[in-house]
């Protein structure tokens, strides 16, 4: 979360913003403005987001109405989209929320092994209800992924498509993390498909692992090596078929086989409850929440006028 800017709208439709949700360092890998605000009559505090300046206003708006109608469990609520045709911008309930850039700053750093993959699994099952509706994210990143006390949340959904028109090589749009765009969108040989969204979240779980989007194999943890490399692999056809694969590769537990027995294939296993966050970070979602409550609205200036000469006697 940072202060607002002199060029950030200290209104967006009914509401008065209070601060940035993400960090001026990020802002380039993000595909909405996003901001923290409150209703005037202090009731409602909300997450708002608005295009990124230069982005198309209309197809961005169409995005956003396309995340209102979707209802799936793991991905951020939009609950209401408004605006103007040159400024349209959506709402979505707050809860103590990080981007995910910001939560491995609270903690100092790479998050542990059991954290990386239970947020990975989360993000999974999110994914494979999303394809399951013909629904691909398209621009999946560590800022796209808000980490809450109820466990990880994927936000921008669309958003970037409004800033990648269809046959167009996505590499170096805003918006777009380059770390996390699969070659054959990168170069427009392919749309925003399932397998792009596998290579994202391998290139998100890469991240949340080391720090970067684009690991050597060496630095990621043994036991998240095999599925985040697979997810990273530049031939599709090398990656998960599917996100609900990938989710049971990270559901599976290390195992080290023994030469004294025959090999047979490991069972599936049930889904693990996700890893709690790291004391710090929760810390910093509890920081967060308190700054709200004592946030007040900025008091309504008088508008500045020239004053009038006075007579000299």
């Amino acid at each position: 979360m940072d202060r607002l800017q002199q060029d950030d709208p200290p209104l967006i439709g009914p509401f008065t913003t209070l601060a940035r949700l993400d960090a001026e360092s990020a802002e380039r890998t993000v595909p909405d403005r996003r901001y923290l605000a409150r209703s005037a009559d202090g009731e409602r505090t909300v997450l708002v987001g608005c295009p990124r300046v230069g982005a198309d206003p209309s197809r961005w708006a169409l995005e956003a109405e396309g995340a209102r109608r979707l209802a799936l469990p793991g991905l951020l609520t939009v609950t209401e989209v408004g605006g103007t045709a040159g400024f349209p911008w959506y709402t979505a309930p707050y809860t103590p929320m990080l981007p995910l850039p910001t939560v491995l700053a609270a903690y100092g750093g790479p998050l542990p092994e059991d954290v990386v993959r239970g947020l990975g699994a989360v993000l999974a099952q999110t994914l494979t209800a999303a394809h399951a509706q013909g629904v691909v994210h398209g621009g999946l990143s560590p800022a796209a992924v808000l980490v809450t006390p109820g466990g990880p949340l994927l936000s921008c959904f669309g958003a970037v498509r409004a800033a990648a028109p269809a046959g167009v090589a996505r590499a170096g749009l805003p918006g777009l993390d380059p770390g996390c765009l699969a070659p054959e969108e990168a170069s427009g040989a392919a749309p925003p498909g399932p397998l792009g969204d596998l290579f994202a979240l391998g290139s998100v779980l890469a991240f949340a692992s080391t720090g970067h989007t684009v690991p050597e194999r060496s630095e990621l943890p043994p036991g998240l090596r095999e599925a985040v490399a697979r997810c990273l692999a530049r031939d599709p056809a090398d990656r998960p078929r599917s996100a609900a694969e990938l989710l049971s590769l990270l559901n599976a537990p290390a195992r080290v086989p023994d030469p004294r027995l025959p090999s047979s294939p490991a069972p599936t296993p049930a889904p693990a409850p996700p890893a709690p966050m790291p004391g710090r970070v929760v810390a910093a979602l509890a920081a967060q929440s308190a700054w709200l409550l004592a946030a007040e609205l900025p008091t309504t200036r008088e508008p500045f006028t020239t004053p009038s000469p006075q007579k000299v006697h």
